[in-house]
């Protein structure tokens, strides 16, 4: 079959099926071309590492830490923290609660986190099962200094905040409309000069780019802004610096610059 007969075979398909345009809609190198094509991005991220960010020895302890599915690495949760402390009193928001890890370990060294995540009611709407539903906020529902928030970030009127954020952390639907709407949000209600933002599963892993998730951070943006997005070694996250860093590119097969020291201590929770 020639290249020309296939590709009208695909394009039948999908009129018959077009639930088939989102598959290859969602396809890596759909994404990775179009970085490339339109910002010219084929490395993704200038690669910046931990000690640019807090320096040589940086030492931060987790309150909890499950290493359940659907999670972010130890790395990426260290890193809010450590950011949320160059802030005195910081305020934090969060998009995606999930079981409420990183907001409640970001909580021990911020003055008031705000937390968005998806109502009960619309992730009924959505299939979603009452076991995955009681799991959100787990961890945070009882902290005193954080917010829960319960909308779609889609239709969510940031502005009614009517406050800027030191911190902000984007890790709701990791999709290209999603990350692009927002990020665009975050940008324009509640970003101040100095605010950082991270965005979580920017990597599939620390080593590997998910596309998909940079072209929406990247369409969100400002173009003059772009200048200060990295990507924090040995994380799976994103970052928005106000401030010029020293960045190299990512190199695959990653060679070990750096290493952590964990230490584990197991906890039951009680029934």
């Amino acid at each position: 079959m020639s290249r020309l007969t296939k590709a009208i075979s695909a394009i039948f398909r999908i009129v018959r099926n077009p639930w088939l345009l989102n598959h290859v809609l969602q396809q890596p190198e759909i994404w990775k071309n179009h970085v490339i094509d339109k910002y010219g991005m084929k490395d993704g991220l200038g690669l910046v590492s931990p000690e640019e960010l807090f320096g040589k020895e940086t030492e931060f302890e987790l309150n909890l830490f499950t290493f359940l599915d659907g999670g972010s690495l130890v790395t990426d949760i260290v890193l809010l923290k450590a950011l949320a402390s160059r802030f005195t009193n910081c305020c934090y928001f969060e998009i995606g609660t999930w079981r409420g890890e990183s907001v409640s370990n970001v909580a021990d060294v911020a003055e008031m986190c705000y937390t968005l995540n998806l109502s009960d009611e619309e992730m009924r709407e959505m299939g979603v099962g009452e076991d995955y539903i009681k799991l959100q906020g787990f961890f945070s529902k009882d902290i005193k200094n954080v917010n829960h928030l319960k909308a779609n970030s889609k239709d969510f009127d940031f502005s009614s905040l009517n406050r800027k954020f030191d911190l902000i952390f984007i890790d709701g639907s990791h999709h290209y409309d999603d990350v692009r709407n927002d990020t665009s949000k975050v940008f324009k209600h509640l970003v101040h000069e100095e605010s950082i933002v991270v965005w979580h599963d920017y990597g599939n892993t620390p080593d590997h780019i998910r596309y998909e998730v940079l072209a929406g951070i990247l369409d969100g943006l400002d173009p003059e802004s772009h200048q200060f997005l990295y990507h924090v070694g040995h994380t799976k996250s994103a970052i928005y610096f106000p401030h010029k860093l020293n960045k190299t590119k990512l190199e695959s097969p990653v060679f070990p610059r750096a290493f952590y020291k964990v230490g584990i201590k197991y906890q039951k929770i009680e029934d």
